[in-house]
């Protein structure tokens, strides 16, 4: 299967690169918002067009596995959704899944990699230690899957064939969940499958599992509520926007992609065309202060502005910062 991917112009700039007072670039992108009902509420750039979500999708991915049959304890089904900072307790939850399963760290296919969190990895070098497939931040999702294999039977070795049994089926639920036809399935970072989908269609997934009241969809969407520190990890701003507002689950991906929905049903999804990473969690709080998120019952509107503020230093000091600007 191949697809056209965004044209490499024509986006709107999305946000602001601003240096004592000087404008001196752009973020160009997309972002779209979901009403309740599903229907698009506002929408800025491209949002039907097919991209490539990259770890965005791994809660549709697990939702998949979950609906073969696997059957983890909640922190561990966060885990399976998880871009893990490699932190000591991330790293034991993989070896947990992967000992249900009868299997070792051996088993994984994910590239050797170190830890993303700064003192994880300097504790790992200093120790001695080297990278390893453990260690890579996509290890709780290659888990899960082995583990789903060894649940229905099937080959642990293939386990990220395109034409596996496991892909196959995920890649089915995958298009159910976005309600799209998978038009691209490309080669992920960790070598998984990844399929594409537009960020309406992303959107759209997200508010099917955050407003799940029952099921596998309510699973995997309660997991990541009870454990967002496994979904990606203690100092990250995803998991600061997971506290700060009740019941929202969300997952950002590689090339700035993030996707964020609510238990009413709304959902926001983005996607920047440069995939600065910086500047995702800048344009997501201001999409949910564009939406009416930050005066919701319950919500610690600092705390989303905070995930959202971006200080520029110059000679150590705040001299500006990376704005919203849609």
């Amino acid at each position: 299967m191949s697809a056209v991917g965004l044209p490499v112009t024509g986006l709107p700039v999305v946000a602001e690169i601003v240096r004592s007072g000087f404008v001196e670039g752009h973020h160009y992108g997309s972002i779209v918002a979901l009403a309740a009902d599903g229907s698009v509420d506002w929408s800025v750039g491209e949002v039907v067009a097919p991209v490539l979500p990259r770890s965005s999708n791994k809660p549709i991915q697990a939702l998949a596995m979950v609906e073969l049959g696997l059957d983890l304890p909640a922190d561990l089904l966060a885990l399976a959704c998880a871009s893990h900072s490699g932190e000591p307790f991330h790293v034991e939850g993989v070896r947990r899944t992967l000992a249900s399963a009868g299997l070792d760290e051996s088993a994984l296919q994910t590239p050797p990699d170190y830890p993303l969190d700064d003192v994880a990895r300097e504790a790992v070098i200093r120790a001695g230690g080297s990278k390893s497939s453990i260690l890579m931040n996509c290890s709780g999702k290659h888990a899960a899957m082995l583990a789903t294999c060894v649940v229905r039977g099937w080959d642990t070795a293939t386990y990220l064939d395109l034409d596996h049994p496991l892909q196959l089926a995920i890649l089915e639920t995958f298009s159910r969940l976005t309600g799209e036809p998978v038009t691209t399935v490309a080669i992920d970072g960790c070598g998984a499958p990844l399929l594409s989908t537009s960020l309406t269609g992303l959107a759209r997934a997200f508010a099917a599992l955050a407003s799940a009241t029952e099921g596998p969809e309510h699973r995997v969407a309660e997991a990541i509520r009870q454990h967002p520190e496994f979904v990606s990890g203690t100092t990250r701003d995803e998991v600061a926007l997971h506290r700060a507002v009740p019941g929202l689950i969300g997952k950002a991906g590689a090339e700035s992609c993030y996707a964020v929905a609510l238990p009413d049903g709304r959902a926001w999804a983005l996607k920047t065309d440069d995939g600065a990473p910086r500047v995702r969690p800048v344009l997501m709080a201001e999409a949910l202060r564009r939406s009416g998120v930050l005066d919701g019952a319950g919500v610690d509107a600092q705390a989303v502005e905070t995930t959202g503020r971006l200080e520029l230093l110059g000679g150590g000091k705040p001299v500006g910062v990376i704005r919203a600007a849609f």
